[in-house]
C-alpha cells in the first residue's frame, strides 16, 4: 500500500514538474498578458494579447462558463497553453472541464485542444471540423478534433446553464460559430469580430469578404433583443452596438473595394485610396492591405 502511495506521489510530482517546465518555456510577456477576468456571474474570459505583439500573444480570448455539470471552455489558445488555461480556471472553480467549443479552425483558438482528456467533448460547426481535419498540426491527434458538430444552431444545457451555438454563414472562415450564454445576455464572437480593424479573411478555409458583412448582419439581427455584451476574438469586452458598427464598417469596406475594381484600380491602389478611419473613430488600418488583397482575389476570379 505504502509503495503504491509512494509511486503515485512520484508520478504526480513528475507530472507537476513537467507542467511547470512547460509553462516556464512560454514567453513571459504572454504569460503576463494572459489573465482570467470575470464577465458576469459564472462567466469568465482568459485574455489573449493582440496578435500584432507576437511575444505577448497566447491566442484568442478563451471563454470559461461554469455550469452545474462542469466547465464549458470556448477556444483553447495556441498549442502549449492547456496547463495555463487549467490553472486559471482553478482560481475560480474546482469543477472539471466537460466541454470545449471552438469558434473556428485556427491554431490560436484550437491549439491546446489536445491537452484535455478524451472525456471532454469538443464541439464545432461541421465546416470547421472538415477544416481541422486538414490541419497538419492536428494530424495524428484525435483528442484535438471535434466529437460533435452542428449545421445551423445547437443548444446545450438549460436555464442558467444554457449555451446556444449559431452559424450564420461564411466570413472569417466558412465555419465561424457565435456562442451565446443566454441567461447572461453575453455572446462570444470569435474572429468574426476580432478587433476594430479590417478582418482577416482566410480564403483557404472558405472565408469571404463578400459574405462577411451579410453574415454579421444576420448575427446582429438575431441577437438584438437578447445580447448586451460581446466577447471579441482578440479584444476587450464590447457591446452589441460595437458589433453593429463593425457590420457597417465591413459593408463599407466591401463597397469601397467594389468601387475600386470598377474604377480599374489595382489592389495596391485601392489600399492607398480607402480610408474608413475618419468615419469609424477608434478603428485601425493595420490589416487593411491583407483584407483588400483577399477581397480582390475573391471578386476578380
Amino acid at each position: 500500500m505504502r509503495r503504491g502511495i509512494a509511486l503515485g506521489a512520484i508520478i504526480a510530482i513528475g507530472a507537476l514538474s513537467m507542467a511547470v517546465g512547460a509553462i516556464q518555456t512560454l514567453p513571459q510577456a504572454a504569460l503576463k498578458a494572459t489573465e482570467i477576468q470575470k464577465v458576469k456571474d459564472n462567466l469568465y474570459i482568459i485574455t489573449g494579447s493582440d496578435a500584432s505583439n507576437r511575444e505577448a500573444f497566447s491566442g484568442g480570448n478563451t471563454g470559461v462558463f461554469i455550469t452545474d455539470k462542469g466547465v464549458v471552455v470556448v477556444d483553447t489558445k495556441l498549442a502549449g497553453w492547456g496547463q495555463v488555461i487549467l490553472d486559471k480556471i482553478k482560481t475560480v472553480t474546482n469543477k472539471p472541464v466537460v466541454t470545449i467549443i471552438n469558434t473556428h479552425t485556427h491554431g490560436d483558438h484550437t491549439g491546446s485542444n489536445e491537452y484535455f482528456p478524451a472525456s471532454v467533448e469538443i464541439i464545432t460547426h461541421e465546416n470547421t471540423k472538415a477544416n481541422m481535419e486538414k490541419m497538419d498540426a492536428l494530424k495524428g491527434k484525435p483528442n484535438a478534433l471535434p466529437d460533435r458538430t452542428y449545421k445551423d444552431k445547437l443548444s446545450l444545457g438549460s436555464g442558467k446553464d444554457q449555451v446556444e451555438v449559431y452559424y450564420f454563414g461564411p466570413g472569417h472562415t466558412n465555419g465561424d460559430s457565435f456562442i451565446v450564454y443566454t441567461a447572461l445576455r453575453v455572446m462570444q464572437a470569435g474572429d468574426m469580430f476580432a478587433w476594430k480593424d479590417a478582418p482577416f479573411l482566410d480564403r483557404s478555409n472558405g472565408g469571404s469578404g463578400v459574405e462577411f458583412p451579410r453574415t454579421l448582419a444576420k448575427a446582429v439581427a438575431a441577437f438584438k433583443s437578447n445580447v448586451d455584451t460581446v466577447i471579441p476574438g482578440h479584444s476587450p469586452l464590447m457591446a452589441l452596438k460595437d458589433l453593429d458598427e463593425y457590420q457597417r464598417f465591413n459593408a463599407d469596406l466591401l463597397a469601397a473595394v467594389q468601387d475600386a475594381i470598377k474604377a480599374g484600380k489595382t489592389a495596391d491602389d485601392a489600399v492607398g485610396s480607402i480610408n474608413l478611419t475618419s468615419k469609424y473613430p477608434g478603428y485601425k488600418s493595420e490589416r487593411l492591405k491583407a483584407a483588400v488583397q483577399a477581397m480582390y482575389g475573391e471578386l476578380k476570379r
